[in-house]
């Protein structure tokens, strides 16, 4: 039997994205979706969208949130699947074939995880994320940067626990190195899996997203380390800027 999808969507006034989103799920040929979507009580017209689609969602919710990461976890609790995927407000599965073509590759792994695509506000393809997915992936992956993308990553629901909450702008990073350290089967899917699309809370909190991730960081991998880490973050940075601005000119 098919291995039963939850897929959650976060969104708070987004009349804008959202019925993009939710058609790249709710038109996935994988026949095994169970679609969660949480809604922070948007009065822009968001929800009147997403009643349009009312019959083809498992689970729908409406109510103000304490954040991103709260209404995360109202959606997590719902979900019944055999694995979770969270697709928020303006992203997108890459195409309808992308849920059928992860769960071919491998049967039963605790991850699936593949390569992100990444799109400006007037959804123009910008490529490629700098950081490029790695062949292999633990938890320790992520020592010199997030190099595999949230909305890109299918994760057994067994494995999980909340989000937790004392992260404002993080918590996905701590969320996912908890699950990886749990996990004994992680699948490189070599395939393009999401849409992204830029901007976002962490990005527009950059400063106090980074402080977030340098704590989680220093917990999981040691200071010293993780010092020594963002130094070579630092150089990769200047490099990429570098290299790229000699290709523009």
């Amino acid at each position: 039997m098919l291995p039963k999808l939850s897929v959650i969507t976060i969104v708070y006034n987004n009349a804008r994205d959202i019925e993009r989103t939710m058609l790249s799920v709710l038109n996935q040929s994988y026949g095994n979706i169970e679609y969660i979507l949480i809604d922070g009580a948007s009065n822009d017209g968001t929800l009147e969208i997403i009643n349009k689609h009312k019959d083809r969602i498992a689970k729908l919710v409406s109510e103000k949130d304490k954040g991103i990461y709260d209404a995360m976890n109202k959606g997590l609790a719902l979900a019944t699947g055999d694995y979770v995927l969270f697709m928020n407000s303006g992203d997108e599965i890459y195409d309808k074939e992308t849920v059928k073509r992860i769960f071919a590759t491998a049967p039963g792994a605790d991850i699936y995880y593949g390569e992100t695509e990444m799109y400006n506000e007037n959804w123009q393809s910008l490529g490629r994320r700098r950081h490029q997915a790695p062949e292999y992936f633990t938890w320790q992956s992520f020592k010199y940067g997030m190099n595999i993308s949230h909305q890109a990553i299918y994760i057994k629901r067994s494995l999980t626990e909340p989000y937790d909450l004392r992260y404002k702008y993080s918590a996905d990073i701590d969320w996912i190195i908890k699950i990886a350290k749990k996990a004994s089967s992680i699948v490189n899917t070599h395939l393009y899996v999401a849409k992204y699309l830029v901007g976002g809370m962490s990005k527009k909190k950059h400063r106090e997203s980074l402080k977030e991730r340098f704590h989680i960081f220093s917990h999981y991998y040691g200071l010293v380390a993780n010092i020594i880490n963002h130094i070579i973050i630092a150089f990769n940075l200047a490099f990429y800027f570098v290299k790229h601005r000699r290709t523009n000119d």
